[in-house]
């Protein structure tokens, strides 16, 4: 009799509660800026005969709810602990006739300065076998300044950096690396691929660290990232070759490790088509790299070739990459640059602006632009900046990104 008691206590109990749960109200949104999309997935998930799909070759993008761009949309409710309470993403600096921010933002905490390069061969972009790319710069203190009254796009001046002959058509960029920019350089014409340190500060001189695999010219160097251990890692694709100011590939595509006090470079990582983009976790332990194997440039597209990030572990002795698999697939174009926040989400650059995934690889939430990104930089906790050729913006949010200060 007393089992048979407990047994309908307990059921009591948990049909209570389950009538509890069902009449939990809903998070509530913090929106001044009216920036936030829901989107429930469950409602979405089926098109019909008579719908309308996607042509990604006319880079029509998942914007179900027609929201107006610029805006946070939201798949996972932990995407909105991403953007915090009333986030903002607006435009900072732009000029339509000059893709002036494509690649390798970094931050430079002393003057809140956000470094980058224009677009290397591409559109817009300025620049060919016979012109070099340019590096600039835009001062956050200027947006602040900008921006005193509330949120709203401004548009402040874009700098142009001078830098020697030796830094050619930069893509890649992390830092700062011992208070120094770390640039990689695609090359140009017989100018080669190079690995190189950029004083942040005038005359911005530079220090050449690498420009050859045992005398073999690189590719055309693309991303770059500092482990924990010192040791650089940076990806290889041909790219100049595909933007036609580079000749023919004379190495592999693959990723490579370079121990800067010794000298020694090794390969870490090969069999992806376009390595790209990388970020290492908040541990070291783990490292991303995009695939972008479906954009060929000048050559256009091919949407059956990857356009994947894939997961490896790091070897904590030989710093190989080790256990190779997919964390996740870009839905729009492909993912460039990557990077890491605080919580260990992995974000990407893609074709409609940042995706950002969760350490599962649950795609959370988008910073939707509706137009292409290729890169951007966490400035401190709570506001990320992201180039987007033309146009650059920035997002006051409530997340930071990992570190990617190293002073060894």
């Amino acid at each position: 009799m007393l089992n048979l008691l407990i047994g309908a206590i307990v059921g009591i109990l948990a049909l209570l509660y389950a009538y509890r749960t069902t009449i939990l109200p809903e998070r509530i949104i913090h929106d001044r800026h009216g920036q936030i999309a829901i989107v429930n997935l469950l409602e979405f998930n089926v098109i019909g005969t008579d719908g309308h799909f996607r042509d990604v070759l006319r880079d029509r993008h998942f914007n179900p709810t027609n929201h107006t761009v610029p805006f946070f949309q939201v798949f996972e409710d932990e995407f909105l602990d991403v953007v915090g309470p009333n986030p903002s993403l607006n435009v900072i600096s732009s000029d339509p006739s000059f893709a002036f921010a494509h690649e390798a933002p970094v931050w430079v905490p002393d003057t809140d300065e956000i470094f980058f390069c224009s677009n290397a061969g591409g559109y817009l972009g300025r620049s060919d076998i016979n012109h070099n790319n340019q590096v600039g710069k835009v001062s956050l203190k200027e947006v602040a300044l900008a921006m005193a009254e509330g949120p709203a796009d401004v548009n402040v001046t874009h700098y142009k950096i001078n830098l020697p002959e030796s830094v050619q058509m930069t893509n890649g960029g992390t830092g700062l690396y011992k208070g120094q920019i770390l640039l990689t350089n695609e090359g140009r014409g017989h100018r080669p691929a190079n690995l190189v340190l950029v004083n942040p500060h005038p005359p911005h001189n530079v220090t050449v660290l690498l420009d050859h695999f045992y005398g073999r010219h690189f590719n055309s160097l693309n991303d770059v990232k500092v482990h924990s251990s010192g040791n650089i890692f940076f990806t290889d694709v041909p790219y100049g070759y595909y933007q036609h100011f580079k000749a023919e590939p004379q190495l592999p595509n693959q990723i490579y490790s370079f121990n800067p006090r010794t000298g020694a470079i090794r390969v870490v990582a090969d069999q992806l088509d376009k390595p790209n983009g990388l970020a290492f976790s908040r541990d070291y332990k783990t490292v991303y790299v995009a695939d972008t194997g479906s954009l060929i440039g000048k050559f256009g597209r091919n949407l059956t070739l990857p356009a994947t990030i894939q997961k490896y572990d790091v070897d904590p002795k030989t710093l190989e990459f080790k256990n190779k698999r997919v964390f996740a697939y870009a839905d729009s174009g492909a993912a460039d640059g990557l990077g890491v926040d605080e919580f260990g989400n992995v974000y990407g650059a893609c074709f409609d602006g940042i995706n950002v995934w969760n350490p599962t690889g649950t795609l959370i939430g988008k910073f939707f632009l509706g137009t292409k990104s290729a890169n951007f930089a966490f400035a401190g906790r709570g506001r990320l900046a992201i180039l987007a050729e033309t146009q650059i913006y920035l997002a006051h949010i409530n997340a930071g990104g990992m570190s990617l200060m190293h002073k060894d």
